[in-house]
């Protein structure tokens, strides 16, 4: 009918309007889709824009920069020195701290952790105090000194030698290794020695402690060669045998040396010729002639190293707090200037800051940095001096970084990326499989000095999973407690080094099975994590010893038999590998037949552990599962025995036991592999 085609009309109507409206809202989505993607490309090419052109900036902004270092470098002349910057190294209790003391009049030791110095400190000394001290001994040495002062890092040991370096370079110029005169060289002093020489610093050697010759009349604080002349003949010979020593030990080590009076000029000139001085750091013998000494070879040799240089190189030696001035940073200025007002770039673990000098103090001269004395302000620093400075938002800032200013004419991005190198270097080294310890240190130097540590010195190499600076708090013990998920729980250890531990985070640790380790001396460090980790293999090596089977292959000796069954007692002789109590024996010629576990080893009347190739022995052999197999019956002396291997025990072996296995037991390993199929 009319009515039902009119309906079915206005149905398809409607029907064909639904579909308009929908293509007309998808086409208007589409549209803004559209508009969407080209306002997002835009944004996109407009950061990629800007990015080009910051590294474009930044990139002209470092061909400046360098190009202005060459000038400056260029511009220096041989009339304006800095202070040359001298550390003191060697083994522990040589004296290192004393001897400065001695040089410095004053006392610092008493407040040193163990003896040992631990924060870094600076202490100038001015060209005046340098002449005064010296002016005894100079009346006949004649020398005449240009150099403007000298910088003296108070050190612990080898660790802030590392710590001194500033973008990739030493700071250190010349270096005092203390050796005790009267224990030779020891290993640290070796170490000290090889780090000496990789990096080209000129040294001189204090014999220190010629106090403690037999009989030795103190003269105190006066040239050693006006005290040797005081000396009785047998103090004489005893202190001439025991430098002659000392002498042969570091011809030993590679390093011609002579006690500095007897140096003729072409040695001086021979640049591998390195001047002993006797010393006492109780009474002051030699201190003299040390200072004189340093001068000495930073005028006549390394003149060209310490001509001042416009270049600001500076590094942050420590991060503290102090009351009424907020966080401070020590920092060593080693050429150039830094000013109030300057914006300086610094180095943290969450990227570099900027931050205004509000503050640049020194303590009062010939005084240390660490010990509190009134500081004295400053408009601006030319080096090489110890500074302290003071701005906002530097409680993050590195110890052992270094530090840039940000002129009119620099590009803040290069200066950041500069900054950050070195940390940035440090993080692309850390272990990459995620599995390893956490360490922690107070400066990145130190945090470098025990990651090189761990890496090279120590063997096996310790992994490291992740690194941090400053004091350890809950959300590290948090982190690294992953590594006992990961199925490493070793590895779930935090090594602290000069640094503290958040009670919070102590707490955490124990809930969460993580160790701590914490020390002041990074020999100390090691050891308690090597001693942990002893353990630990220890206790493996027990879980594992009822799995891991040592491979050996074993002849009955026919002559031998003592008993036949349960259990069966047989001379039998180690033809390859290692019998071990607990082995057990099968004869693979018939079918694997079991034979028994070894539950003794016997050898002229004595009981023993192992067997290895070739020795004789007599074995007891205990079959639980099958007590009257008997030799003679199931077998005899025509058949070998051999060790059961499977899979399993050659795992427990190689994890728990490879050092106990020389090379042809392992090829032995791979023998029986084929003899019992294991894949």
């Amino acid at each position: 009918s009319d009515d039902e085609e009119d309906l079915a009309a206005k149905e398809k109507q409607k029907e064909q309007e639904r579909l308009r409206r929908l293509g007309l809202e998808r086409a208007e989505r589409e549209r803004i889709e559209q508009e969407k993607q080209a306002s997002l490309r835009a944004e996109q090419e407009e950061l990629n824009r800007q990015a080009l052109l910051v590294a474009q900036r930044r990139e002209e902004g470092k061909k400046k920069r360098l190009d202005k270092e060459k000038t400056n470098l260029a511009s220096r002349s041989r009339d304006d020195l800095r202070s040359p910057i001298v550390v003191i190294m060697g083994h522990v209790d040589t004296g290192k701290t004393k001897l400065l003391d001695k040089i410095r009049k004053t006392n610092v030791q008493g407040g040193e952790a163990g003896g040992i110095t631990q924060q870094i400190g600076a202490t100038f000394f001015e060209k005046k105090t340098l002449e005064a001290q010296t002016a005894h001994l100079n009346e006949t040495e004649k020398f005449e000194l240009t150099v403007p002062g000298m910088l003296v890092i108070d050190t612990p040991g080898h660790e802030s030698f590392t710590n001194l370096r500033s973008r990739g370079s030493s700071l250190c110029d010349v270096a005092i290794l203390v050796v005790d005169l009267m224990h030779g060289l020891e290993q640290q002093t070796i170490e000290s020695l090889n780090m000496l020489r990789s990096k080209g610093t000129p040294f001189v050697v204090a014999l220190n402690k010629v106090d403690r010759c037999y009989a030795w009349k103190t003269c105190a604080d006066s040239p050693i060669r006006e005290a040797l002349d005081q000396q009785a003949e047998g103090t004489l010979s005893e202190f001439r045998s025991r430098s002659t020593d000392a002498k042969v030990q570091l011809q030993e080590q590679g390093v011609n040396s002579n006690l500095y009076w007897e140096m003729g000029d072409d040695d001086w000139m021979n640049s591998d010729f390195v001047p002993l001085v006797p010393t006492s750091a109780v009474t002051g013998e030699g201190v003299q002639d040390i200072l004189l000494l340093l001068c000495q070879i930073a005028q006549r040799k390394l003149w060209k190293q310490i001509m001042w240089c416009a270049n600001l190189q500076c590094t942050v030696l420590e991060v503290k707090q102090i009351d009424g001035l907020g966080t401070t940073v020590d920092v060593l200025v080693v050429n150039g200037y830094l000013r109030e007002g300057d914006r300086a770039v610094f180095c943290t673990l969450d990227g570099p800051i900027v931050t205004e000098i509000r503050g640049l103090l020194t303590p009062p001269p010939s005084r240390e940095m660490r010990v509190k004395a009134d500081y004295i302000h400053h408009k601006e620093v030319k080096g090489a001096l110890g500074v302290k400075l003071i701005g906002n938002n530097l409680e993050k800032v590195m110890a052992g970084t270094p530090v840039m200013i940000v002129n009119e004419d620099d590009e803040e991005e290069d200066i950041k990326q500069e900054v950050m190198s070195d940390l940035t270097k440090i993080q692309e080294k850390l272990s990459v499989d995620k599995k390893g310890v956490m360490v922690q240190a107070s400066t990145l130097g130190a945090l470098e000095a025990l990651l090189q540590f761990l890496r090279e010195e120590t063997q096996p190499p310790i992994p490291v999973s992740s690194v941090g600076i400053g004091a350890i708090t809950k959300r590290d013990v948090t982190q690294i407690s992953i590594m006992n998920e990961k199925g490493c729980s070793e590895f779930a250890t935090i090594l602290a080094f000069d640094v503290n531990v958040e009670k919070e985070a102590r707490e955490h640790a124990n809930e969460m099975s993580v160790r701590i380790f914490t020390a002041d001396i990074i020999y100390h460090l090691f050891d308690q994590f090597t001693r942990f980790m002893e353990e630990l293999a220890e206790r493996r090596r027990e879980e594992a010893a009822a799995v891991a089977v040592f491979p050996s292959i074993c002849r009955i000796l026919p002559q031998h038999i003592f008993n036949q069954k349960d259990p069966i007692i047989v001379g039998v002789e180690v033809v390859e590998g290692i019998l071990k109590v607990g082995t057990p024996l099968c004869i693979p010629a018939l079918g694997g037949l079991h034979v028994g576990k070894v539950t003794s080893i016997e050898s002229n009347g004595r009981e023993q552990e192992t067997a290895r190739k070739g020795s004789s022995v007599a074995v007891k052999i205990m079959n639980e599962s099958n007590p009257n197999l008997m030799y003679g019956r199931q077998f005899d002396s025509t058949n070998s025995l051999y060790s059961t291997l499977s899979r399993e025990s050659i795992d427990a072996l190689k994890a728990n036991f490879k050092d106990k296995l020389e090379n042809e037991d392992w090829r032995l390993v791979v023998k029986l592999k084929k003899v019992f199929n294991i894949i």
